[in-house]
């Protein structure tokens, strides 16, 4: 778990850039637009993947009114709408760290291309289905501000909701839990007061590889920074491991 949570820490930091918060946006747009046709519905309350998407874009601050449209536009009734299907690569990047990458696409071939070129920047390769998917499980996960309150008392709490297990990195507690149990666990936080910063669901992977070599690590940093720059990633999971040092040094 720890290679994939100290990813999503790079990449949430890197997402105060204008740049990226754009493209983060257009992600979850596309999101709600396919949740919304496949439920044939633009009212996240009688669809649970609609409102898991809205939540998602709410989390990230998109304004009301952009995901309202996009709700509109997914279930046909605003004009604009496009038929994304979803897909999936798997491969491996530098140092045999298994990714997984989940996409939606309204053209598998240029969308194939793009990742391919990714891995080939870096010296990885795609791999074919089945080839990495099988070391990714899928858990619920809410991470919200540390609040004054004991760790105890967050454990506590949580472990009478469903919650598995809760990480700390000092500003921020993670939350995981079955992926099922997600939109309750976030409720409980939520009324007593946490400020959620964004849940939902994530692939974690059974076991890490670990780097140790800081230009292989930014190889590999470097592989997830192209793979989400790409218009039909949507998410991208990895079992690399850094440890304190190595981060230390990605920016160096």
């Amino acid at each position: 778990m720890s290679g994939h949570s100290k990813w999503s820490t790079i990449k949430h930091k890197k997402g105060a850039k204008d740049a990226r918060r754009g493209k983060e946006f257009a992600k979850l747009i596309r999101q709600i637009e396919v949740a919304a046709r496949e439920a044939a519905t633009s009212d996240p309350s009688v669809s649970p993947s609609l409102a898991l998407a809205v939540q998602k874009a709410k989390d990230a601050e998109v304004p009301k009114e952009t995901i309202l449209r996009a709700c509109k536009r997914g279930a046909g009734e605003l004009e604009g709408g496009k038929a994304y299907e979803v897909a999936q690569y798997e491969g491996y990047a530098p140092g045999g760290v298994a990714v997984l990458i989940d996409c939606l696409t309204d053209n598998r071939n240029r969308t194939a291309g793009d990742i391919r070129n990714a891995f080939t920047k870096v010296g990885g390769n795609l791999a074919e289905p089945g080839a990495v998917a099988f070391m990714f499980s899928r858990r619920g996960q809410i991470v919200f501000e540390a609040p004054a309150a004991a760790e105890d008392d967050v454990m506590l709490l949580g472990l009478d909701h469903g919650m598995e297990d809760l990480e700390s990195d000092g500003d921020t507690y993670t939350a995981w839990c079955d992926a099922s149990d997600e939109p309750d666990l976030r409720k409980v936080f939520e009324e007593e007061g946490y400020r959620i910063e964004r849940s939902g669901s994530t692939m974690v992977p059974s076991s890490t590889v670990p780097i140790e070599d800081v230009a292989e690590a930014k190889r590999v940093v470097r592989l997830m920074d192209l793979l989400d720059d790409l218009d039909d990633v949507q998410d991208v999971y990895a079992n690399f491991d850094l440890d304190d040092d190595v981060m230390a040094q990605l920016d160096d």
